[in-house]
């Protein structure tokens, strides 16, 4: 048995942890920064295995050098279409990452949009996404078009409804005052901005969190929902014809909202 654990870095970024039960290694995904990894492993007498890169972004993958350095020949994996220092095995959608100490294979998804390369790992209805998906909320689109971010979360929405997602940042709720803008009679969103808010206030995360909950409340995976469609229509004073214009300006939308 495995458990995930967050490491936090930096201002709101989760390095996420995995690690087995009474071993002595740990895998660790997205490590931007070196030393809480570092710190963790020290605080827990335990050694790092393997590193997983979602994308090149240096908060998701500054930390590799120093990690590599520190623990000798550890198999870095990450997308193979992005120029990441340090990688050793570049992957791509449709491989499997065997990660033996865990009992566990990974396989590999192709999610651009955020970024061109960016990728997943899915396994034991886990799903580590880096910044495609967030609680409530997806990845500004600083490489991709809205075409690729929506066939990225189209692939998303298709996994299993129990699927646990563990994303890169913790903005939960942020992302749920725009959701609730958009969906203000969306009880389910309601709802979980009153549970959010209780576990922030004791400075817990609020993940991981599941694809079920998602399809509930976040905007960017109900673009197909009237509710949202119509949303976005008033808001922009538009007719709109496809998921993917609806997308488009749900995303601008929210890249100039103001809680």
């Amino acid at each position: 048995m495995n458990h995930i654990i967050p490491i936090p870095a930096f201002k709101d970024n989760y390095i996420w942890a995995m690690v087995k039960v009474n071993g002595t290694g740990i895998a660790v995904i997205d490590p931007g920064d070196a030393k809480p990894v570092l710190t963790y492993l020290h605080n827990n007498q335990l050694s790092l295995n393997a590193i997983l890169i979602t994308h090149h972004h240096w908060d998701h993958s500054g930390g590799i050098a120093a990690l590599s350095d520190q623990f000798k020949n550890i198999p870095v994996y990450g997308p193979a279409s992005e120029n990441i220092p340090g990688l050793t095995h570049p992957v791509k959608e449709g491989d499997i990452i065997a990660l033996p100490a865990f009992a566990l294979s990974l396989n590999v998804y192709d999610i651009p949009g955020h970024t061109l390369g960016h990728v997943a790992y899915y396994g034991s209805e886990m799903l580590f996404c880096g910044d495609t998906l967030f609680s409530c909320g997806c990845g500004r689109l600083f490489e991709g078009t809205p075409t690729q971010m929506v066939a990225s979360l189209d692939k998303i929405k298709k996994l299993p409804l129990n699927t646990q997602i563990y994303c890169g940042h913790e903005y939960t709720l942020a992302n749920l005052a725009f959701a609730q803008t958009v969906e203000p009679q969306n009880a389910y969103i309601a709802a979980k901005i009153a549970a959010v808010k209780s576990l922030r206030a004791q400075n817990y995360p609020t993940l991981p969190v599941t694809l079920a909950s998602e399809l509930q409340t976040n905007p960017f995976l109900r673009c197909t929902e009237p509710t949202v469609i119509k949303a976005v229509e008033q808001h922009t004073n538009l007719t709109l014809h496809s998921p993917i214009d609806v997308f488009t300006h749900l995303r601008a939308w929210k890249d100039q909202f103001v809680s």
